[in-house]
């Protein structure tokens, strides 16, 4: 299978998304359509990761509304899709749905409350990095996934396909300290969850983030 990575920053990458499409022997292509403009079709694409940025699905970027095209097609395609924060995000704008600023900016570790049992074996609570302030309104044809104690619309689930997440499973240890040491002054300001960069790095990642991003990339391509 060819996993198509768009990576929309230097500091957020694909993370334990990778280890599991080398785990599963698939073909992993990164994009950098901010830098380079350029994105995969549909056609050369088996599945879809959308990651996290700096940016908003709002921005009059040429390729935010080709990625959102891209989108469309896959999901009229029956094609997996995972989408984290602005991926989140740029799935439900593609479908008709308001990114808006969230009731509470969330930067560090909180937990997140698991909503409807479509997936197996996912705890009922985990604690997870947020680094937004912004959430997308969750699709009428979407199932709620994730809610956090600030903000509602955590994540959601579309069909058996789809999948968004207003947070972050992916990272893994080197990860996080890469988003951090290079983007941790955004914990700084207005930050409802008033952790420090330092403490964001000393919390380290928990094992079991790991596990549940395998288990919903196994899922939405079964």
């Amino acid at each position: 299978m060819r996993i198509n990575v768009l990576q929309h920053t230097p500091n957020e990458g694909p993370g334990s998304i990778q280890t599991w499409a080398h785990d599963n022997h698939h073909d992993m292509y990164i994009y950098h359509p901010a830098q380079f403009g350029k994105l995969p079709t549909s056609s050369e694409t088996d599945m879809l990761v959308i990651l996290g940025g700096p940016m908003s699905p709002n921005d009059n970027f040429a390729w935010l509304a080709k990625e959102r095209n891209l989108i469309n097609e896959l999901i009229k395609q029956d094609k997996p899709i995972i989408g984290i924060c602005l991926g989140a995000q740029q799935i439900a704008k593609a479908l008709g749905y308001e990114v808006l600023d969230a009731p509470h900016k969330e930067v560090g570790w909180a937990p997140v409350y698991l909503k409807n049992n479509q997936i197996l074996d996912i705890p009922k609570e985990v604690e997870v990095l947020h680094w937004h302030q912004q959430m997308a309104q969750i699709p009428s044809q979407a199932k709620l996934l994730f809610s956090s104690d600030l903000v509602k619309n955590q994540g959601f689930i579309l069909g058996k396909k789809v999948i968004g997440l207003q947070f972050h499973f992916e990272p893994e240890l080197d990860n996080l300290r890469e988003i951090v040491v290079n983007d941790g002054s955004y914990a700084l300001d207005n930050n409802d969850l008033h952790q420090t960069p330092q403490e964001i790095l000393n919390h380290g990642v928990p094992a079991k983030n790991k596990e549940i991003m395998f288990r919903l990339l196994d899922y939405i391509s079964q």
